[in-house]
């Protein structure tokens, strides 16, 4: 696992692989100089004891000032380097995933969770970026600070060095240890905080609801404990780090006061000379940061590793629902046609369902017919409305478009073709007129006028304060029901798809404004519409009506002709009609 791990690392590395060498380069500059500047320290020492003249210190004190200030350039530019192409992979891998989520059938999205999607979007992907930036330069400093600096002390004192240098395997599993509790710490505080934020977001959402049922304390209370616990985390997390640096702080001092300790007795008996000695203590302090650096690097480096086979392990997911590798062409209409669909004993199951949906359903929808689609709840209405459109997988040989495989056609040409309005259109946090346009990105005011009169929303719109330009809050929450389910259809009219399925979209409508939205789209000749409903009386209006029931297509014809006979329509018109007379009553 771990070589396929190092394979990744380079896979996502080697686009850049030249940064990553310059930023490798500028990181053996830097040691170099680190190196140099303790040996030049312990010259100019030495020197003064054999009487150098106070113009030369000055000389070489300027010198050394410069090489650190070279040194403090070139490390700032390899931080620039290596930290940018952990930013650049962030970014592109951020857009690589939003680009495969757009990819995945709806279904999988849904059953999933926005939850884990997001989780992986962001926080692992900003775990892959840390191994990426910060580990990869941590591990490279660290392994050049020891190369090039271990043997310069052991070339001054071989067991004066390795005495100062004893305590050190001390502080890395000092953060070893420290690390793995500050990173779980730390997660739990991100979870705790994202909880109260959910907290925060829902209760603005549904701020009307906590209003309408007194449920202020209740919420106040929430929130209280919410924040309570992130308090709590935060604090925890606030006390690891707090033990942590003095702890380093202390295992340093004492590698310090060991180096002078030992350093006297060799300075007595002239072994070592002072600026020896001071080269040996400005070494050691240079190893306490790659040192100390590097439990928190290999935490990063086993989190960073972790969060790249989540990314990978959605990457590699495949949609069940794709173009085809060499799609079919739509046969060219004369101008203004409606579409023809045609379905063959078609079968649909979901993944992990344990019946088919739909079983053995065949029709025709006629170019230009308004055909209903009724049934009682769960008959599989929705998803032959989502077949049409491969918003679910269809089998091959069972639907089709105007002659036309749907499983033949690129989605995007589909998609192009049919205009499927749900019950719940979902609307954008936008203007009504960007919502109107979502399809038409460029359509003009014009179009997006007329789509609101073909849905009967132009007059709602007249009174709003800023008209078109209104903004629409988040899933249209400042829109009543049925002005919402209006926008969505408006929507779907502006695209003028050849075919228009209405699933229950007039369910929050009264009956006289969905009569007369029936009547303004059953007049356009180039669409061919299938309206699922509930409303029978809208249905009996229809050219025809298809009912389903379980899944299987059970009777199908005009209105009038379908209550004369018994079985599931005549069933459901009956019990309309009986609850209609329920409510006159009343």
């Amino acid at each position: 696992m771990a070589a396929i791990r190092f394979g990744l690392i380079q896979r996502y590395l080697r686009p850049y692989r030249r940064t990553v060498l310059l930023g490798i380069a500028a990181l053996v500059v830097v040691n170099l100089l680190s190196v140099t500047i303790p040996l030049m320290v312990r010259g100019v020492i030495d020197d003064l004891q054999d009487g150098f003249t106070y113009n030369d210190v000055l000389r070489q004190a300027a010198l050394i000032i410069a090489l650190a200030t070279a040194m403090g350039a070139v490390r700032l530019i390899s931080r620039m380097l290596v930290f940018g192409v952990g930013r650049q992979v962030e970014a592109n891998l951020k857009q690589q995933i939003f680009d495969h989520m757009l990819r995945q059938e709806p279904g999988w999205v849904q059953s999933t969770g926005s939850g884990e999607v997001i989780s992986r979007a962001t926080s692992d992907v900003e775990n892959v970026r840390r191994l990426l930036g910060f580990a990869v330069l941590s591990l490279t400093n660290t392994v050049l600070a020891y190369a090039l600096t271990l043997p310069a002390m052991l070339a001054i004192d071989p067991w004066l060095s390795l005495a100062a240098v004893g305590l050190y395997p001390l502080m890395l599993v000092t953060v070893r240890l420290f690390g793995g509790r500050m990173m779980r710490q730390q997660r739990r505080q991100q979870e705790a905080l994202a909880q109260l934020s959910d907290l925060i977001q829902e209760d603005l959402s549904g701020i009307s609801a906590i209003k309408i049922y007194g449920q202020e304390r209740t919420e106040r209370a929430a929130f209280e404990q919410r924040n309570r616990r992130y308090r709590d985390d935060a604090l925890q997390l606030a006390r690891t780090r707090s033990t942590l640096f003095p702890l380093l702080e202390g295992i340093s001092s004492i590698s310090l006061l060991l180096l002078l300790a030992l350093g006297s007795g060799q300075l007595e008996s002239g072994r070592l000379s002072i600026g020896d000695l001071v080269a040996l203590i400005l070494y050691v302090e240079r190893l306490v940061f790659p040192t100390a650096l590097l439990g928190f690097t290999l935490n990063t480096f086993q989190t960073g590793q972790v969060s790249l086979e989540r990314v990978e392990d959605l990457l590699r997911r495949q949609p069940r629902i794709e173009s085809p590798a060499v799609p079919q062409a739509m046969p060219v209409r004369q101008g203004a046609q409606a579409a023809a669909v045609e379905a063959r004993n078609l079968c649909l199951r979901y993944p992990d369902a344990e019946r088919n949906t739909l079983e053995g359903v065949s029709f025709q929808l006629k170019p230009g017919e308004l055909v209903a689609l009724v049934g009682p709840v769960g008959c599989g209405k929705t998803t032959l409305a989502r077949a049409l459109g491969r918003m679910v997988e269809v089998p091959a040989g069972q639907l089709y478009l105007d002659g036309v495989d749907v499983t033949a056609l690129e989605l995007p040409v589909l998609r192009r073709q049919v205009a499927l309005v749900p019950q719940e259109g979902y609307l954008f946090t936008a203007t009504l007129a960007d919502n109107l346009r979502y399809g038409e990105p460029d359509a003009s005011q014009e179009q997006v006028q007329r789509s609101a009169e073909e849905a009967r929303l132009a007059s709602d719109v007249r009174g709003f304060p800023d008209g078109y330009g209104t903004l629409v809050g988040e899933r249209g929450i400042t829109l009543s029901g049925g002005q919402r389910q209006r926008t969505a259809l408006g929507r779907a009219l502006l695209v003028e798809a050849p075919l228009l399925v209405l699933d229950d979209a007039l369910a929050s409508v009264d009956n006289n404004t969905a009569a007369d939205i029936l009547r303004s789209i059953r007049g356009q000749q180039d669409r061919t519409i299938l309206m699922i409903s509930h409303q029978l009386s809208a249905a009996a209006a229809c050219d025809r009506i298809l009912v389903l029931d379980e899944g299987r297509l059970v009777q199908q014809g005009h209105h009038s002709e379908l209550v004369q006979q018994s079985g599931t329509y005549r069933r459901l018109w009956e019990r309309e009609q009986a609850e209609e007379q329920l409510r006159k009553a009343a």
